[in-house]
């Protein structure tokens, strides 16, 4: 096998150990396991908080004194490991600490994949700007390879996501031991202070008040996207509490038509070289902004049936509004930071968005939730009018029966019935990512540099 098909498989696997679970994992918490979404939100949190300083930890390890490839094929063992164990766990508070270590793992072999990518690609003589493009796309699709596959073996609400995961995970580790040698650089000066060790030094950017609110915005599109990742699929799943609905192929397959994002997400890529031409940095920015409003207002309104095709009209724009911001806002650093905290400043972008912004998106959105968008149902006649069926449907009274109370001759039940206001909560969503597009496009001033962008991208 060559190098670049080498590399295609550790980037395939490398996203797909990720796709088993993230996606689905709502459907275990909240179907399965019956948990509450305050704590739901710290699970997403973990993966924010991971990000705050495992990456830099671990790149300081690999640039000094491990190869990248054996750290990288440490940390993916370990983290087969802990999801090996997840399943055994049986309380939230348990499940959140153990999957901070399980993102304590993976979080940092993102940037490590993509580092050993550059490094094995360069060593072997090859263009990493038109080689490196095709090789991470296949992360994306390993990505929707492991979401299918979760969905049709019926794993999607069972903890037998997190052994796919995990299976897969031990085989990447094992594999990637196999890759050229990646040695430590040790390019840090000896006598250099700890700040510029740590790449610190970056931290000096929020002094400029464009970057500061540049990082800003970054943080509060971060959080969004942790809202479309933890609660899309157990939006479509709660369908089947819908009699009308709970047939349909949405239902049965909600992580399949979820796939529909990374599959759109792959496709916008090719389209970033034309909008970032014609419109600039900003106004790309502002699209993908405004493209979250339409990803969860048309989820608002959506529903299995006459209205499937705004479901799936929210899956398309999402690859817009996740891509268009990644790629436009690393751009943006490229094109006005220097050279030599270029690269700690990109790996500030990534911590405000998947750091900060993660954490913000995950704890807000799952007390907000629980406090002003979960109903509470006490008899038949509520529930039925808000599933929009008969209080003598054998399907709701099934459900009624499931959630383990009792129904009185007056139709009240012993135990109240908790569900998910799902058109509200995406109506908040959607006002929250108006409101932060407005506000960009009023604050941040930009202006469009076609030789700037054409500088530093110019295969774009």
């Amino acid at each position: 096998m060559n190098i670049k098909n080498r590399l295609i498989s550790m980037s395939f696997l490398q996203f797909f150990v990720w796709g088993a679970w993230l996606i689905t994992i709502a459907n275990c918490w909240f179907g399965t396991k019956g948990w509450e979404g305050t704590q739901f939100g710290l699970v997403f949190g973990t993966m924010g908080i991971a990000s705050l300083f495992m990456p830099t930890i671990t790149g300081i390890i690999a640039d000094r004194w491990v190869n990248a490839e054996k750290l990288y094929a440490g940390l993916h063992i370990l983290y087969a490991a802990v999801l090996f164990y997840i399943p055994q766990v049986d309380n939230p508070t348990d499940f959140v600490y153990i999957m901070l270590l399980a993102m304590c793992f993976y979080m940092p072999t993102i940037a490590l994949s993509n580092s050993i990518s550059y490094t094995v690609l360069k060593n072997s003589g090859k263009d990493v700007v038109k080689n490196f493009p095709p090789i991470r796309v296949w992360g994306t699709i390993g990505f929707i390879a492991a979401m299918w596959l979760t969905n049709l073996t019926g794993s999607k609400a069972t903890e037998f996501q997190f052994y796919i995961a995990g299976v897969s995970a031990l085989l990447l580790g094992l594999y990637s031991l196999t890759l050229p040698a990646c040695k430590p650089q040790n390019l840090t000066k000896e006598d250099s202070s700890w700040s510029e060790t740590l790449g610190l030094g970056a931290f000096k950017l929020f002094a400029d008040y464009k970057m500061l609110l540049f990082f800003i915005f970054s943080m509060f599109l971060g959080g969004a996207l942790q809202l479309t990742n933890a609660y899309g699929d157990v939006f479509l799943d709660e369908f089947k509490f819908f009699p009308k609905y709970a047939s349909s192929f949405v239902v049965e397959y909600s992580t399949i038509i979820m796939s529909i994002s990374q599959i759109s997400e792959t496709l916008f890529i090719l389209a970033i070289p034309f909008f970032l031409k014609r419109f600039g940095i900003k106004q790309v920015m502002l699209i993908s902004m405004l493209a979250w409003v339409l990803r969860f207002g048309f989820f608002a309104y959506g529903n299995p049936t006459d209205g499937l095709w705004m479901i799936v009209m929210s899956c398309i724009v999402y690859g817009m509004a996740f891509d268009f911001f990644n790629i436009s806002g690393s751009l943006f650093i490229e094109t006005t930071t220097d050279a030599k905290n270029r690269s700690s400043a990109q790996g500030l972008f990534m911590m405000m968005t998947n750091g900060f912004g993660a954490v913000l998106g995950s704890f807000t959105s799952g007390w907000a939730i629980d406090k002003y968008f979960t109903k509470t149902f006490t008899n038949t006649s509520e529930i039925a009018g808000f599933l929009e069926t008969e209080a003598t449907n054998s399907t709701l009274l099934n459900f009624i029966k499931e959630q383990g109370t009792q129904i009185a001759a007056n139709g009240a039940f012993d135990n109240p019935i908790l569900m998910k206001d799902w058109h509200s909560i995406w109506l908040s969503f959607a006002i929250y990512s108006l409101i932060i597009a407005i506000a960009f496009a009023i604050m941040f001033k930009h202006k469009h540099d076609p030789e700037a962008i054409m500088e530093v991208a110019p295969n774009l």
